[in-house]
Order: C-alpha cells, then structure tokens, then sequence
C-alpha cells in the first residue's frame, strides 16, 4: 500500500463508521478513501433478512451488471461434440468433457472461475461436487451455467455477469466493479446487483429484507449505505 498523504491520514480519522451515507455518497467516499496502488475491487455486503439453513429461504441467482466487474473470467466449458465447438467460439478459455473433468479430480486443477456445463454433462459432473461445491463453483440451472446455449452463457460471463448466494450468515457478498470506474457507472452496478436481490426475495422471508448494505474497496473500509433508499 502506498504512504498515506496527511490529507488522506486527516479524513481515515473524521471518517465516522457508524455514519450511514446515500449511495451517491458513499460511493463518493469511497473512491476517496482508496489508497492502494493497485485498481481495487468495489465489493458489496448486503445482510439480508432471511434464514439461509431453510431451502425456502436460499437467495441465489446471477446477473449481468451493466458496466461489467473490471475482472477478467477465466470459463471453463464442459461440453461435447457441437456444443464444445460453440463454446471455443464464443470465447472460453477451456472447454473439454470427461479429459476435464479427470483433471479436476486427479490433478486438483483449478485454473479457471466459473464452469459452464451442459445438462448431458451433469451425471459426470455431481462427482465433483465435494470439491466444487465449497468453492462456488459447481454449475447451476439458477445461475444460468447449466444450459444448452453455451455460447449466450460463455459471452454474458465474460461481459460480466456475476453470480451471488446467501452464505451462512445470511449475507450476500459480491464483486461490482473496480475503484477505476467512474461514479456513475459504480452506481449503475450497484443499483442493478440490489434490484436483483429485491427480485429474488424468497416468499418464507418475513419482515425487513434488506437489513444492512455495506461498500467497500479491497483495502478500504466499510461504508454503510442507506438500506431504504433502494
């Protein structure tokens, strides 16, 4: 990290942690507040009101955010004949069927982020589960990486499509963009990601749903948003 300026050293120390700001602003404090020497990532919290240990009540999907991630999505295809043709073509980084498969198995080979895999692909694939289930990377139907239509899966990943889950402690936590974007653009994100999250509330949830949302770049500290104002 690079030496902070007496400037920066003065607002870390005014910055309240408590203090809730609209979207515009915090978004705003944030980007001043960035003091790495890389482009940090800009990652959303959200606690959400449910209870993830009831099927009823699991929030998951994926979206494509407007202004993409910044991150470059290695995929990896699992696909035969036709379909893995359509896969190089549409951009994956690997595509194979049962040769893939083995690897991950016998050699723990992990060199890419989301798989994209077609529904004949699955049988092979749920034996993976032990080892791709804890990582996040296990395809999904919900997640649109369990399809036929690979080439409309590989090119909205690598546009920046996102995927998200509630974790234990019933919080969401995700990527939107990097400290390089623009204002405009990291707001568009992030109003985007929590319409997706509002779409996607499960009806066994009662009471508040969106409890706390939270911003913050990788080296940066939380900034609190006002929950109300999506």
């Amino acid at each position: 990290m690079k030496k902070l300026s007496k400037k920066r050293k003065e607002m870390l120390e005014k910055f309240d942690k408590q203090e809730i700001f609209s979207p515009e602003a915090g978004i705003k404090l944030m980007k001043e507040l960035a003091t790495a020497n890389f482009d940090e990532s800009v990652e959303l919290h959200v606690n959400l009101g449910v209870d993830s240990r009831h099927a009823d009540q699991q929030v998951r999907g994926a979206i494509v955010l407007p202004n993409g991630t910044g991150n470059e999505t290695k995929v990896l295809v699992l696909a035969k004949g036709d379909k893995a043709d359509e896969a190089r073509a549409a951009g994956a980084d690997f595509v194979g069927a049962d040769d893939m498969v083995e690897r991950i198995q016998t050699e723990n080979w992990f060199e890419f982020d989301v798989i994209v895999a077609t529904p004949d692909m699955m049988g092979k694939i749920g034996r993976l589960g032990r080892v791709l289930g804890p990582k996040g990377l296990m395809p999904s139907p919900k997640s649109g990486t369990v399809t036929f239509d690979v080439t409309n899966a590989v090119k909205e990943i690598k546009a920046g499509k996102v995927e998200y889950r509630v974790e234990k402690a019933n919080l969401i936590h995700v990527a939107i963009g990097k400290i390089s974007f623009d204002e405009n653009a990291l707001l568009e994100n992030l109003n985007t990601m929590m319409g997706a999250l509002i779409h996607d509330r499960p009806a066994a949830s009662k009471g508040k749903y969106i409890k706390r949302v939270t911003i913050a770049s990788t080296m940066g500290p939380g900034i609190k948003l006002d929950e109300t104002s999506f």
